[in-house]
């Protein structure tokens, strides 16, 4: 900053989770003058109109969750009673896995007749819910797990809502919290992806990226995947992301292949993961098993058309090759392989994908 701040100012950022409002500065004693002042300075950022957060607090948050949560909590600041958090901006709360949507808002509901309005970067929702359904974290109030990832759904469509659905499932929620998340919208609009999507989702897709790969393989008509498939080969077990019959799909993203100071899991160079992914697979074909590997860009535009003619013949290989039913030894190996070692993964984080 450019001279000193009153340092129970800036502990007040920190204890208010980095955003303050005009009213509360004024309560600190900074004058008009000197919030100006600062915001001119680029000391401190407007983030909503009377609200401010602090440049450095700013410049630590990522543009996917942090920036947009941020934004979140400065909007609820300005907002009436009764308000809470919804949509992206309650996934973001909740540590929810949600695709980006084109134009970020920040999402707000309450009670009333179903409509909605956006003003000023916020969306603002009229919708019903019960009291069960709010959660508080970190002093924000928010419709809960289900039924923001049902609310996703409904408002985005099926790519959107099954990657949210297969999120809260990996999270802990329970199909039947969609299932009573989903009841009350009877009529609403969008109402049909959001049943599609909570009878779809499947907590064994690890991550957004799996998601995708799911809708695809649906897509493309060769049958219901099975998340998380264990293979033994001669060196230890390999989990597949997916399976149909005797052919399996590999979702592949880049983090693997980044290194943790990165943003990715790699802990050895890529061009070694990359030796150890072509070793892994020759392991898994050895077992009469079809392999197809699945990228982000095979999810969108005219990559996706491609990616599904590849992922049929592939599978119609397959299928020539070993057979369209799995055989029965194999299948009760990876059930013994589940229950000795059931396959555990921590919910990841939004990506920053755009549907």
């Amino acid at each position: 900053m450019s001279d000193s701040v009153d340092p129970r100012v800036l502990g007040a950022f920190a204890t208010h989770y980095g955003v303050l409002s005009r009213k509360q500065l004024l309560g600190l004693g900074v004058t008009p003058a000197e919030a100006r002042r600062r915001v001119r300075n680029s000391d401190w950022i407007r983030v909503r109109h009377g609200v401010v957060t602090t440049a450095q607090i700013w410049a630590g948050l990522d543009e996917y969750v942090g920036r947009p949560l941020l934004l979140a909590r400065a909007t609820i600041l300005q907002l009436r009673h009764g308000w809470v958090l919804s949509h992206d901006s309650a996934a973001h709360l909740l540590g929810l896995a949600i695709l980006r949507p084109h134009g970020p808002q920040v999402h707000v509901t309450r009670p009333g007749f179903t409509n909605t309005w956006s003003k000023n970067g916020v969306t603002h929702h009229l919708a019903s819910f019960d009291a069960t359904q709010i959660v508080q974290i970190d002093g924000l109030a928010s419709l809960d797990r289900a039924r923001t990832a049902v609310d996703i759904a409904r408002e985005r469509g099926v790519r959107h809502g099954l990657v949210a659905c297969d999120s809260a499932l990996r999270m802990g929620i329970a199909r039947d919290e969609l299932e009573h998340a989903h009841a009350i919208m009877r009529r609403w609009p969008g109402v049909r992806a959001a049943r599609t999507c909570v009878e779809l989702g499947d907590a064994g897709a690890e991550n957004p990226n799996e998601s995708l790969a799911r809708e695809l393989v649906l897509e493309a008509g060769i049958g219901v995947p099975e998340t998380q498939f264990p293979v033994r080969t001669r060196e230890g077990v390999k989990w597949c992301d997916l399976r149909v019959g005797n052919h399996v799909i590999e979702a592949d993203g880049r983090t693997k292949y980044q290194s943790t100071d990165e943003g990715g899991v790699a802990s050895k160079p890529a061009d070694a993961v990359a030796w150890d992914e072509r070793k892994r697979e020759r392991l898994v074909r050895d077992r009469r098993l079809g392999v197809t590997r699945l990228y982000w860009e095979d999810y969108w535009g005219a990559r996706r058309a491609d990616a599904i003619t590849r992922l049929r013949a592939d599978h119609a290989d397959s299928v020539a090759r070993f057979g369209s039913t799995l055989p029965e030894t194999m299948a009760r190996e990876a059930e013994a392989i589940r229950r000795a070692s059931p396959r555990t993964t921590p919910p990841k984080g939004a990506l920053p994908g755009v549907g």
